[in-house]
């Protein structure tokens, strides 16, 4: 079985809808798996819904009538006339009133996931229904009942021995299954996996599978050596290997979920990166081999990070127990931790504030050390740097902190 990926990006509108189709048409149907992320930026709306929900009552409505006009109107490019697919839209669309007219809970993260969801699950039954209005029968399939999970909600983790046993008896062998990225369950709860899990769902429907391959397609032509959004005379990388992507994807590479290569090597599945607008171009692939060719200087950047420096208040040395308190704390209020740079007197952190958390933690934190935050810096890596290449981003703003050893260079720029 060959898994296939596409993102919001691809279906982001009526024509990305009809050139899905296409490609699948092109690349064959029989034995693939189609994991689907939300349409567009409709998770970025669904997570404003959520912010609705709890803050503002007036513009919930307003917020809900925006995602169903944007499906409703799709839906009106793709079909000329099928009650059934809006049956099926309004169906969910009451599933998700009646969630937030019924919820008692006010766990922001657990109200998250049974909202944000619904993007996914929107999505992928209208690219269900029009493949099939177009001849191309296909299997829709709940990813909840295959993906199990704790209950850790936006960021849950994958139970896999009841993953694979649910994933070999749900998906149908020699068809074309439709399912939804970044979604799982813990009992009959929506958990999700993290924002942009739909790749890490791909490698585990891989895994679970023993596929043939998995292909990601992107708007771009593969892996790009730096984000083209930010830098100019970007190239492309043909051959990445299975630990180069690793690397990258932890670093904050945004074109692979930093979860998603591990299955793949467990099991020596080759990850292909390619272009749904350009179907000729081969792409990137992600696979056993050299280690990134052409070998030259990534760039992976990093926006609005927090970089904490941290001293004792008696001027003493910070020694293992003192790091282990902060370690602690960062644990505790889930900062991810991008770089460290530690001395006989300060210790140096720069941290993503995904939860909003950052406030609390420093309150605590203060109580027995003293503090020093630099907010909104940027964090910039560069893999098999080069000295221009450094000098590039030297040129961006002041380097706060930079650090280098053997493979990688970073540099934090205010």
């Amino acid at each position: 079985m060959r898994i296939f990926k596409f993102g919001g990006a691809s279906v982001k509108d009526a024509a990305g809808v009809r050139n899905v189709a296409s490609v699948l048409q092109r690349e064959g149907t029989e034995n693939v798996l189609v994991v689907i992320s939300a349409m567009g930026k409709m998770t970025n709306a669904f997570e404003a819904l959520v912010a609705a929900y709890f803050k503002d009552e007036q513009s919930l409505k307003e917020s809900l009538k925006f995602i169903e006009d944007f499906h409703k109107n799709i839906i009106a490019d793709l079909f000329k006339s099928d009650a059934n697919i809006h049956t099926k839209v309004n169906h969910l669309l009451g599933e998700l009133t009646g969630f937030m007219a019924q919820n008692k809970s006010d766990n922001y993260n657990y109200v998250y996931d049974q909202i944000v969801g619904f993007g996914e699950l929107l999505s992928t039954t209208i690219v269900s229904a029009y493949l099939a209005e177009t001849g191309v029968e296909n299997n829709w399939l709940d990813v909840r009942n295959c993906i199990k999970t704790d209950s850790s909600y936006r960021d849950a983790q994958i139970n896999w021995e009841e993953t694979a046993i649910q994933i070999n008896t749900n998906v149908v062998k020699n068809t074309l299954n439709i399912t939804q990225g970044f979604l799982g369950s813990s009992g009959t709860e929506t958990t999700t996996l993290g924002r942009e899990g739909s790749d890490y769902t791909a490698g585990i429907f891989a895994y679970c599978l023993n596929a043939e391959s998995v292909t990601i397609w992107k708007d771009v032509d593969g892996v790009l050596n730096a984000d083209p959004r930010v830098f100019s005379d970007t190239q492309l990388l043909h051959e990445i290997s299975y630990t180069e992507a690793i690397e990258m994807a932890f670093y904050g590479a945004s074109v692979i979920h930093p979860k998603t290569i591990q299955p793949l090597e467990q099991k020596n599945i080759p990850l292909f990166v390619r272009s749904f607008d350009n179907l000729s171009n081969k792409g990137t692939c992600v696979g056993k081999g050299s280690k990134i060719n052409p070998e030259v200087p990534c760039f992976i950047v990093k926006k609005n990070q927090i970089l904490i420096s941290v001293s004792a208040k008696d001027f003493s040395f910070m020694v293992e127990s003192n790091i282990s308190d902060i370690f602690e704390k960062l644990d505790k209020y889930k900062l991810k931790v991008n770089l460290i740079q530690n001395s006989a007197i300060s210790f140096s952190v720069c941290v993503d504030d995904k939860y909003d958390l950052f406030d609390t933690f420093y309150d605590e934190l203060k109580v027995n050390f003293k503090i020093k935050s630099y907010k909104e810096v940027t964090l910039y890596t560069i893999r098999h740097f080069d000295q221009q290449a450094v000098n590039k981003i030297r040129e961006k703003g002041t380097a706060i902190i930079s650090q280098i050893n053997t493979e990688t260079a970073q540099l934090v720029i205010q």
